[in-house]
């Protein structure tokens, strides 16, 4: 049996391999200029009045893989999240404040503001710069945990309700299948960009569903990003074993 499995593991590997060179030696020329591929990224986005392309090709050209992109971020903070519960030889101990130095506080909790802010920004104006969901969602998630370095664990419990923030995960990830399913219902294809207006170029209500999507995205991804840290950080701060320390 053993046998045979790798013999299935071979020939898919040499077939997949077989296609991956087809494909590469059907590639244009590096360095040349004919992009087909390119070109008719750059169209689709201006036609759809998205200034920023990268932003049309993830929300507009191929949405279809960025649900799957996000699925598997949503399955992999899922798994991380049963393997890191609470066991049954396990109890929470209230973790002791630590001494912070005075600069270390001080710069923590002033960038954190800006970092949160930053974060939001980069989300909001994804479909019009370079950044989006995925990049913000990233930056606002970790300038929560700036108050972990300025103050303690305490503070960063009390801001960060992990019921709350596990919600708006599973919310942003139904948001995006449900915009996908409205243009099945507008009689159009799954997340086809045709349920709204294209809006002026280059301001934040153009593109029709891309900022949407993108919103939808940075939501999923701030709110993963602080429910896997907040798992990782209990095991490390406050999770102890009944008779010791649990491994961090």
């Amino acid at each position: 049996m053993n046998r045979l499995r790798l013999w299935l593991l071979a020939a898919g590997g040499a077939g997949l391999a077989a296609l991956l060179v087809a494909a590469c030696l059907d590639l244009p020329g590096f360095g040349g200029s004919r992009h087909p591929y390119g070109d008719r990224a750059v169209h689709a986005a201006l036609s759809r009045h998205t200034a920023n392309t990268i932003a049309s090709v993830n929300f507009d050209q191929r949405a279809y893989d960025t649900l799957g992109e996000m699925s598997i971020l949503f399955a992999a903070v899922l798994g991380c999240v049963v393997l890191l519960r609470e066991a049954r030889d396990e109890h929470r101990a209230r973790p002791v404040p630590a001494d912070v130095a005075r600069p270390v506080r001080r710069y923590a909790l002033l960038v954190l503001p800006v970092a949160l802010v930053t974060g939001l920004y980069v989300i909001a104006h994804g479909q019009l710069s370079p950044g989006g969901g995925f990049q913000g969602g990233v930056v606002a998630a970790t300038a929560l945990h700036l108050l972990y370095l300025g103050a303690d664990y305490h503070a960063l419990e009390r801001v960060r309700p992990l019921g709350v923030y596990e919600t708006t995960d599973a919310l942003a990830v139904s948001s995006y299948v449900v915009l996908g399913a409205a243009g099945i219902l507008a009689g159009t294809a799954f997340l086809a960009n045709t349920l709204l207006p294209y809006g002026t170029f280059n301001t934040l209500s153009s593109g029709g569903t891309v900022p949407l999507l993108n919103a939808a995205i940075g939501m999923e991804v701030a709110s993963a990003v602080v429910v896997l840290l907040a798992h990782f950080l209990d095991q490390a701060v406050e999770i102890e074993e009944e008779h010791g320390r649990g491994t961090p």
